[in-house]
C-alpha cells in the first residue's frame, strides 16, 4: 500500500480479521463480536465494523455500525446498545487493495430480492477485474472499491438459481480466484467459507449455545469460547438452529496457507490448521542458530513478532535472552507523519532502547522481516548508539523477492531491498556487523514438517497464476 503523501511503509500489514457469531438461545451478540475484533485488531486498523440481525424477528433487518479507527474509537457503548441481534458478523480492515475510506468498510449489508446478507471478507482475488466487468456488463453499480462487493453480488445471483444461501455460496465460489475467508450473516444463517487453497486462516468455536467463526483462535479466548476446529480449505460451513453443517465439494486442490501468518500476522498465542504460532517462531529462532550462528553476549527480539524467535535463537545458541525494547503500545494508526524529518523519528516513537541490556555488548537482534530497510537501519543504529559494540541481525524469513497478490501487502519488487541488492549490501546498508535469513528450505521445519503452505514472495512461485492486471485500486477514482 502507498499512503497517500508518497509514503511506502517499511513494515507488512495483512488485510483483514473475521469474526461471527450465532447464539441459538436468543441472547445480543454484539458484546461477543466487539470483544472478538478487540483480540483481531492487529490484523487491520485502518477500519471496522459490526452488523448484526434478529433470527426471531423480522427477515432483512439488519442493524450496523462502521467507521475509520480502532475498535475503541468506533463504537461507543450508545452504538453498542442499539446493535440488539442473536446472528452477526464482524470486521477489521487495513487496505491492500481498494482504498482506504468509509466507503470501504466491512461489512458489506446487501439487499436484495432474497432478502439481506452481510458480508465480511479477508483476502484478495485475483481475478477482481475480469468479475467485476462481467457484472458492470449486465447492469451492476458498485458503491465501493474493493473485491468484497464483487464477491456480495456473486453470492447474491447464485442465491436467485439456488435452493439455500451455502449453495449460492459453494457456486460463487467456482467463479472465484484468490484468497478468500468469508462469514456471511443470512437472515437465519450464519456462514463461513475458505478459499480451495486455505490462504487466510478460518476457524469455529463453540460457547455454551452459540457459535462463532474467526480468523484466529486468539479471538475465540476472547470470546471465553471453546475451539472446535478450523474450516477446511474450500469448506463452506452453515450454522442454523439444527447446529453446524459442512459443505466438502470444493477441498479437492492443493493447499497453500500463506507462511507469513506463522512469521508475523497472527497472533503468537493462535493455532491455525493444528500448528502453533509461538512454535513455529521459536523453531525459526532455533534454525537460525544453527545456520546463522555468531559470538555474542545477548540475543534480543525486535516486537513483537521478533521476540518468539529471538527466544529460540538463544535456547540453540546458548546465548542469553534480552528484553532491549521497550514499545510504545499506543502508535497506532493515528501517528501522523507529516514531514520527512518527522519519519526518521518515528521508529524512536514507537521503540526506545535500554542501554543497560546492551551496552558493552556483541548483540544477536531478531526480527521477522525487511522490506525496505530503513526501519532495520534506523533499529541497528539506536543498539550501537546506546553502546552495543556489535549487532548481528538475523531475520526469521527468507528474503522478500516478489509482490503478494493474495491479502498481504508486499510491494513490488523495485520496493524491496533484497529485490536490488544481495545480503552482504543489505547488511552493509543497515550497518550490521552480519546479516542472516531463514532459508527457503528450512520454511517447512519451521511449520513442523507441514508442506502446505505459500512462499511466493520469497521465490516467486505462486499457487495461482499472478494478475495480469491491477487489482490494488484499479477502480479508484
Amino acid at each position: 500500500m502507498i499512503e497517500n503523501n508518497g509514503y511506502i511503509p517499511d513494515e507488512l500489514h495483512e488485510e483483514c480479521g473475521v469474526f461471527g457469531v450465532y447464539d441459538l438461545d436468543g441472547n445480543d451478540v454484539v458484546s461477543t463480536i466487539y470483544f472478538g475484533l478487540f483480540a483481531l485488531q492487529h490484523r487491520g486498523q485502518e477500519s471496522c465494523g459490526i452488523a448484526v440481525s434478529d433470527t426471531n424477528g423480522p427477515k432483512g433487518k439488519v442493524r450496523s455500525c462502521k467507521g475509520m479507527g480502532l475498535v475503541s474509537e468506533v463504537f461507543t457503548p450508545e452504538q453498542m446498545e442499539s446493535l440488539n441481534g442473536n446472528i452477526g458478523v464482524g470486521h477489521v480492515r487495513y487496505s491492500t487493495a481498494g482504498e482506504s475510506s468509509i466507503h470501504n468498510t466491512q461489512p458489506l449489508v446487501l439487499n436484495y430480492v432474497k432478502g439481506t446478507l452481510a458480508l465480511a471478507h479477508n483476502g484478495n482475488l485475483v481475478n477482481t477485474p475480469q468479475l467485476r466487468r462481467e457484472l458492470e456488463y449486465t447492469g451492476a453499480i458498485f458503491q465501493t472499491t474493493i473485491d468484497t462487493e464483487v464477491i456480495a453480488y456473486h453470492i447474491a445471483r447464485e442465491r436467485l438459481n439456488s435452493k439455500t444461501a451455502e449453495e449460492a455460496v459453494v457456486r460463487a465460489m467456482k467463479k472465484l480466484s484468490g484468497a478468500y475467508s468469508l462469514v456471511i450473516m443470512s437472515p437465519r444463517k450464519l456462514i463461513g467459507a475458505r478459499d480451495p487453497f486455505g490462504f487466510h486462516p478460518l476457524c469455529i468455536g463453540k460457547r455454551d449455545n452459540a457459535y462463532i467463526l474467526a480468523s484466529e483462535t486468539a479471538a475465540l479466548n476472547a470470546a471465553d469460547a471453546e475451539f472446535i476446529r478450523d474450516v477446511l480449505p474450500g469448506e463452506v460451513v452453515m450454522i442454523d438452529e439444527k447446529g453446524i453443517h459442512s459443505d466438502t465439494s470444493l477441498c479437492n486442490q492443493k493447499i497453500a496457507k500463506c507462511v507469513f501468518e506463522y512469521i508475523y500476522f497472527a497472533r503468537p498465542d493462535t493455532r491455525f490448521d493444528g500448528v502453533s504460532v509461538y512454535n513455529s517462531r521459536i523453531m525459526a529462532g532455533r534454525i537460525l542458530a544453527q545456520t546463522h550462528p555468531v559470538e555474542a553476549d545477548v540475543v534480543v527480539g525486535v516486537p513483537d513478532s521478533g521476540n518468539a524467535a529471538a527466544l529460540g535463537y538463544a535456547l540453540e545458541a546458548g546465548i542469553p535472552f534480552g528484553m532491549a525494547f521497550v514499545k510504545n503500545s499506543y502508535v497506532g494508526r493515528t501517528f501522523i507523519k507529516p514531514k520527512q524529518s518527522m519519519r526518521a523519528s518515528s521508529v524512536r516513537i514507537k521503540l526506545n532502547v535500554l542501554p543497560e541490556v546492551v551496552a558493552g555488548k556483541r548483540v544477536v537482534m531478531i526480527d521477522d522481516s525487511i522490506v525496505r530497510g530503513t526501519t532495520s537501519a534506523k533499529i541497528v543504529k539506536m543498539l550501537k548508539s546506546a553502546g552495543a559494540t556489535e549487532v548481528h541481525v538475523r531475520i526469521s524469513s527468507p528474503p522478500f523477492l516478489y509482490p503478494c497478490y493474495f491479502g498481504t501487502d508486499v510491494p513490488t519488487g523495485d520496493q524491496l531491498i533484497a529485490h536490488k541488492h544481495s545480503v552482504e549490501e543489505i547488511r552493509d546498508l543497515i550497518g550490521a556487523d552480519s546479516l542472516g535469513y531463514l532459508s527457503v528450505e528450512r520454511l517447512s521445519d519451521m511449520l513442523g514438517g507441514d508442506t502446505g503452505f505459500c512462499d511466493a514472495c520469497f521465490t516467486g512461485n505462486y499457487p495461482i497464476e499472478p494478475p495480469s492486471e491491477n487489482i490494488r485500486g484499479e477502480y479508484e477514482q
